[in-house]
């Protein structure tokens, strides 16, 4: 029996599944922005159509491949958001 619980149903808090789900929406809307198919985005991406799909269905990929597919939607500059944020590490610095 699987008893595991994403701690977001139970609190305000974004978990790794949610974000999960909520990147593969937005990568998705775009492609579809676009209107490029999955087997279009692998081709333009040089990530293989499996990669793409299992990506769109399950969420999981490979960094680089994301990477990839995210130059050919042309949003790799938003990697470039990740971990800018100053570290908090002390709660008199909020």
């Amino acid at each position: 029996m699987d008893n595991q619980f994403d701690i977001g149903s139970f609190v305000d808090s974004l978990t790794i599944p949610e974000a999960t789900s909520r990147l593969v929406e937005r990568v998705k809307a775009r492609r579809k922005a676009f209107k490029i198919s999955q087997q279009d985005l692998a081709k333009m991406s040089g990530v293989t159509y499996a990669s793409v799909r299992r990506f769109e269905q399950i969420g999981e990929i490979s960094l680089t491949s994301l990477m990839k597919i995210a130059m050919a939607l042309d949003c790799l500059e938003d990697f470039n958001k990740l971990f800018v944020a100053p570290a908090v590490t002390n709660l008199k610095n909020l």
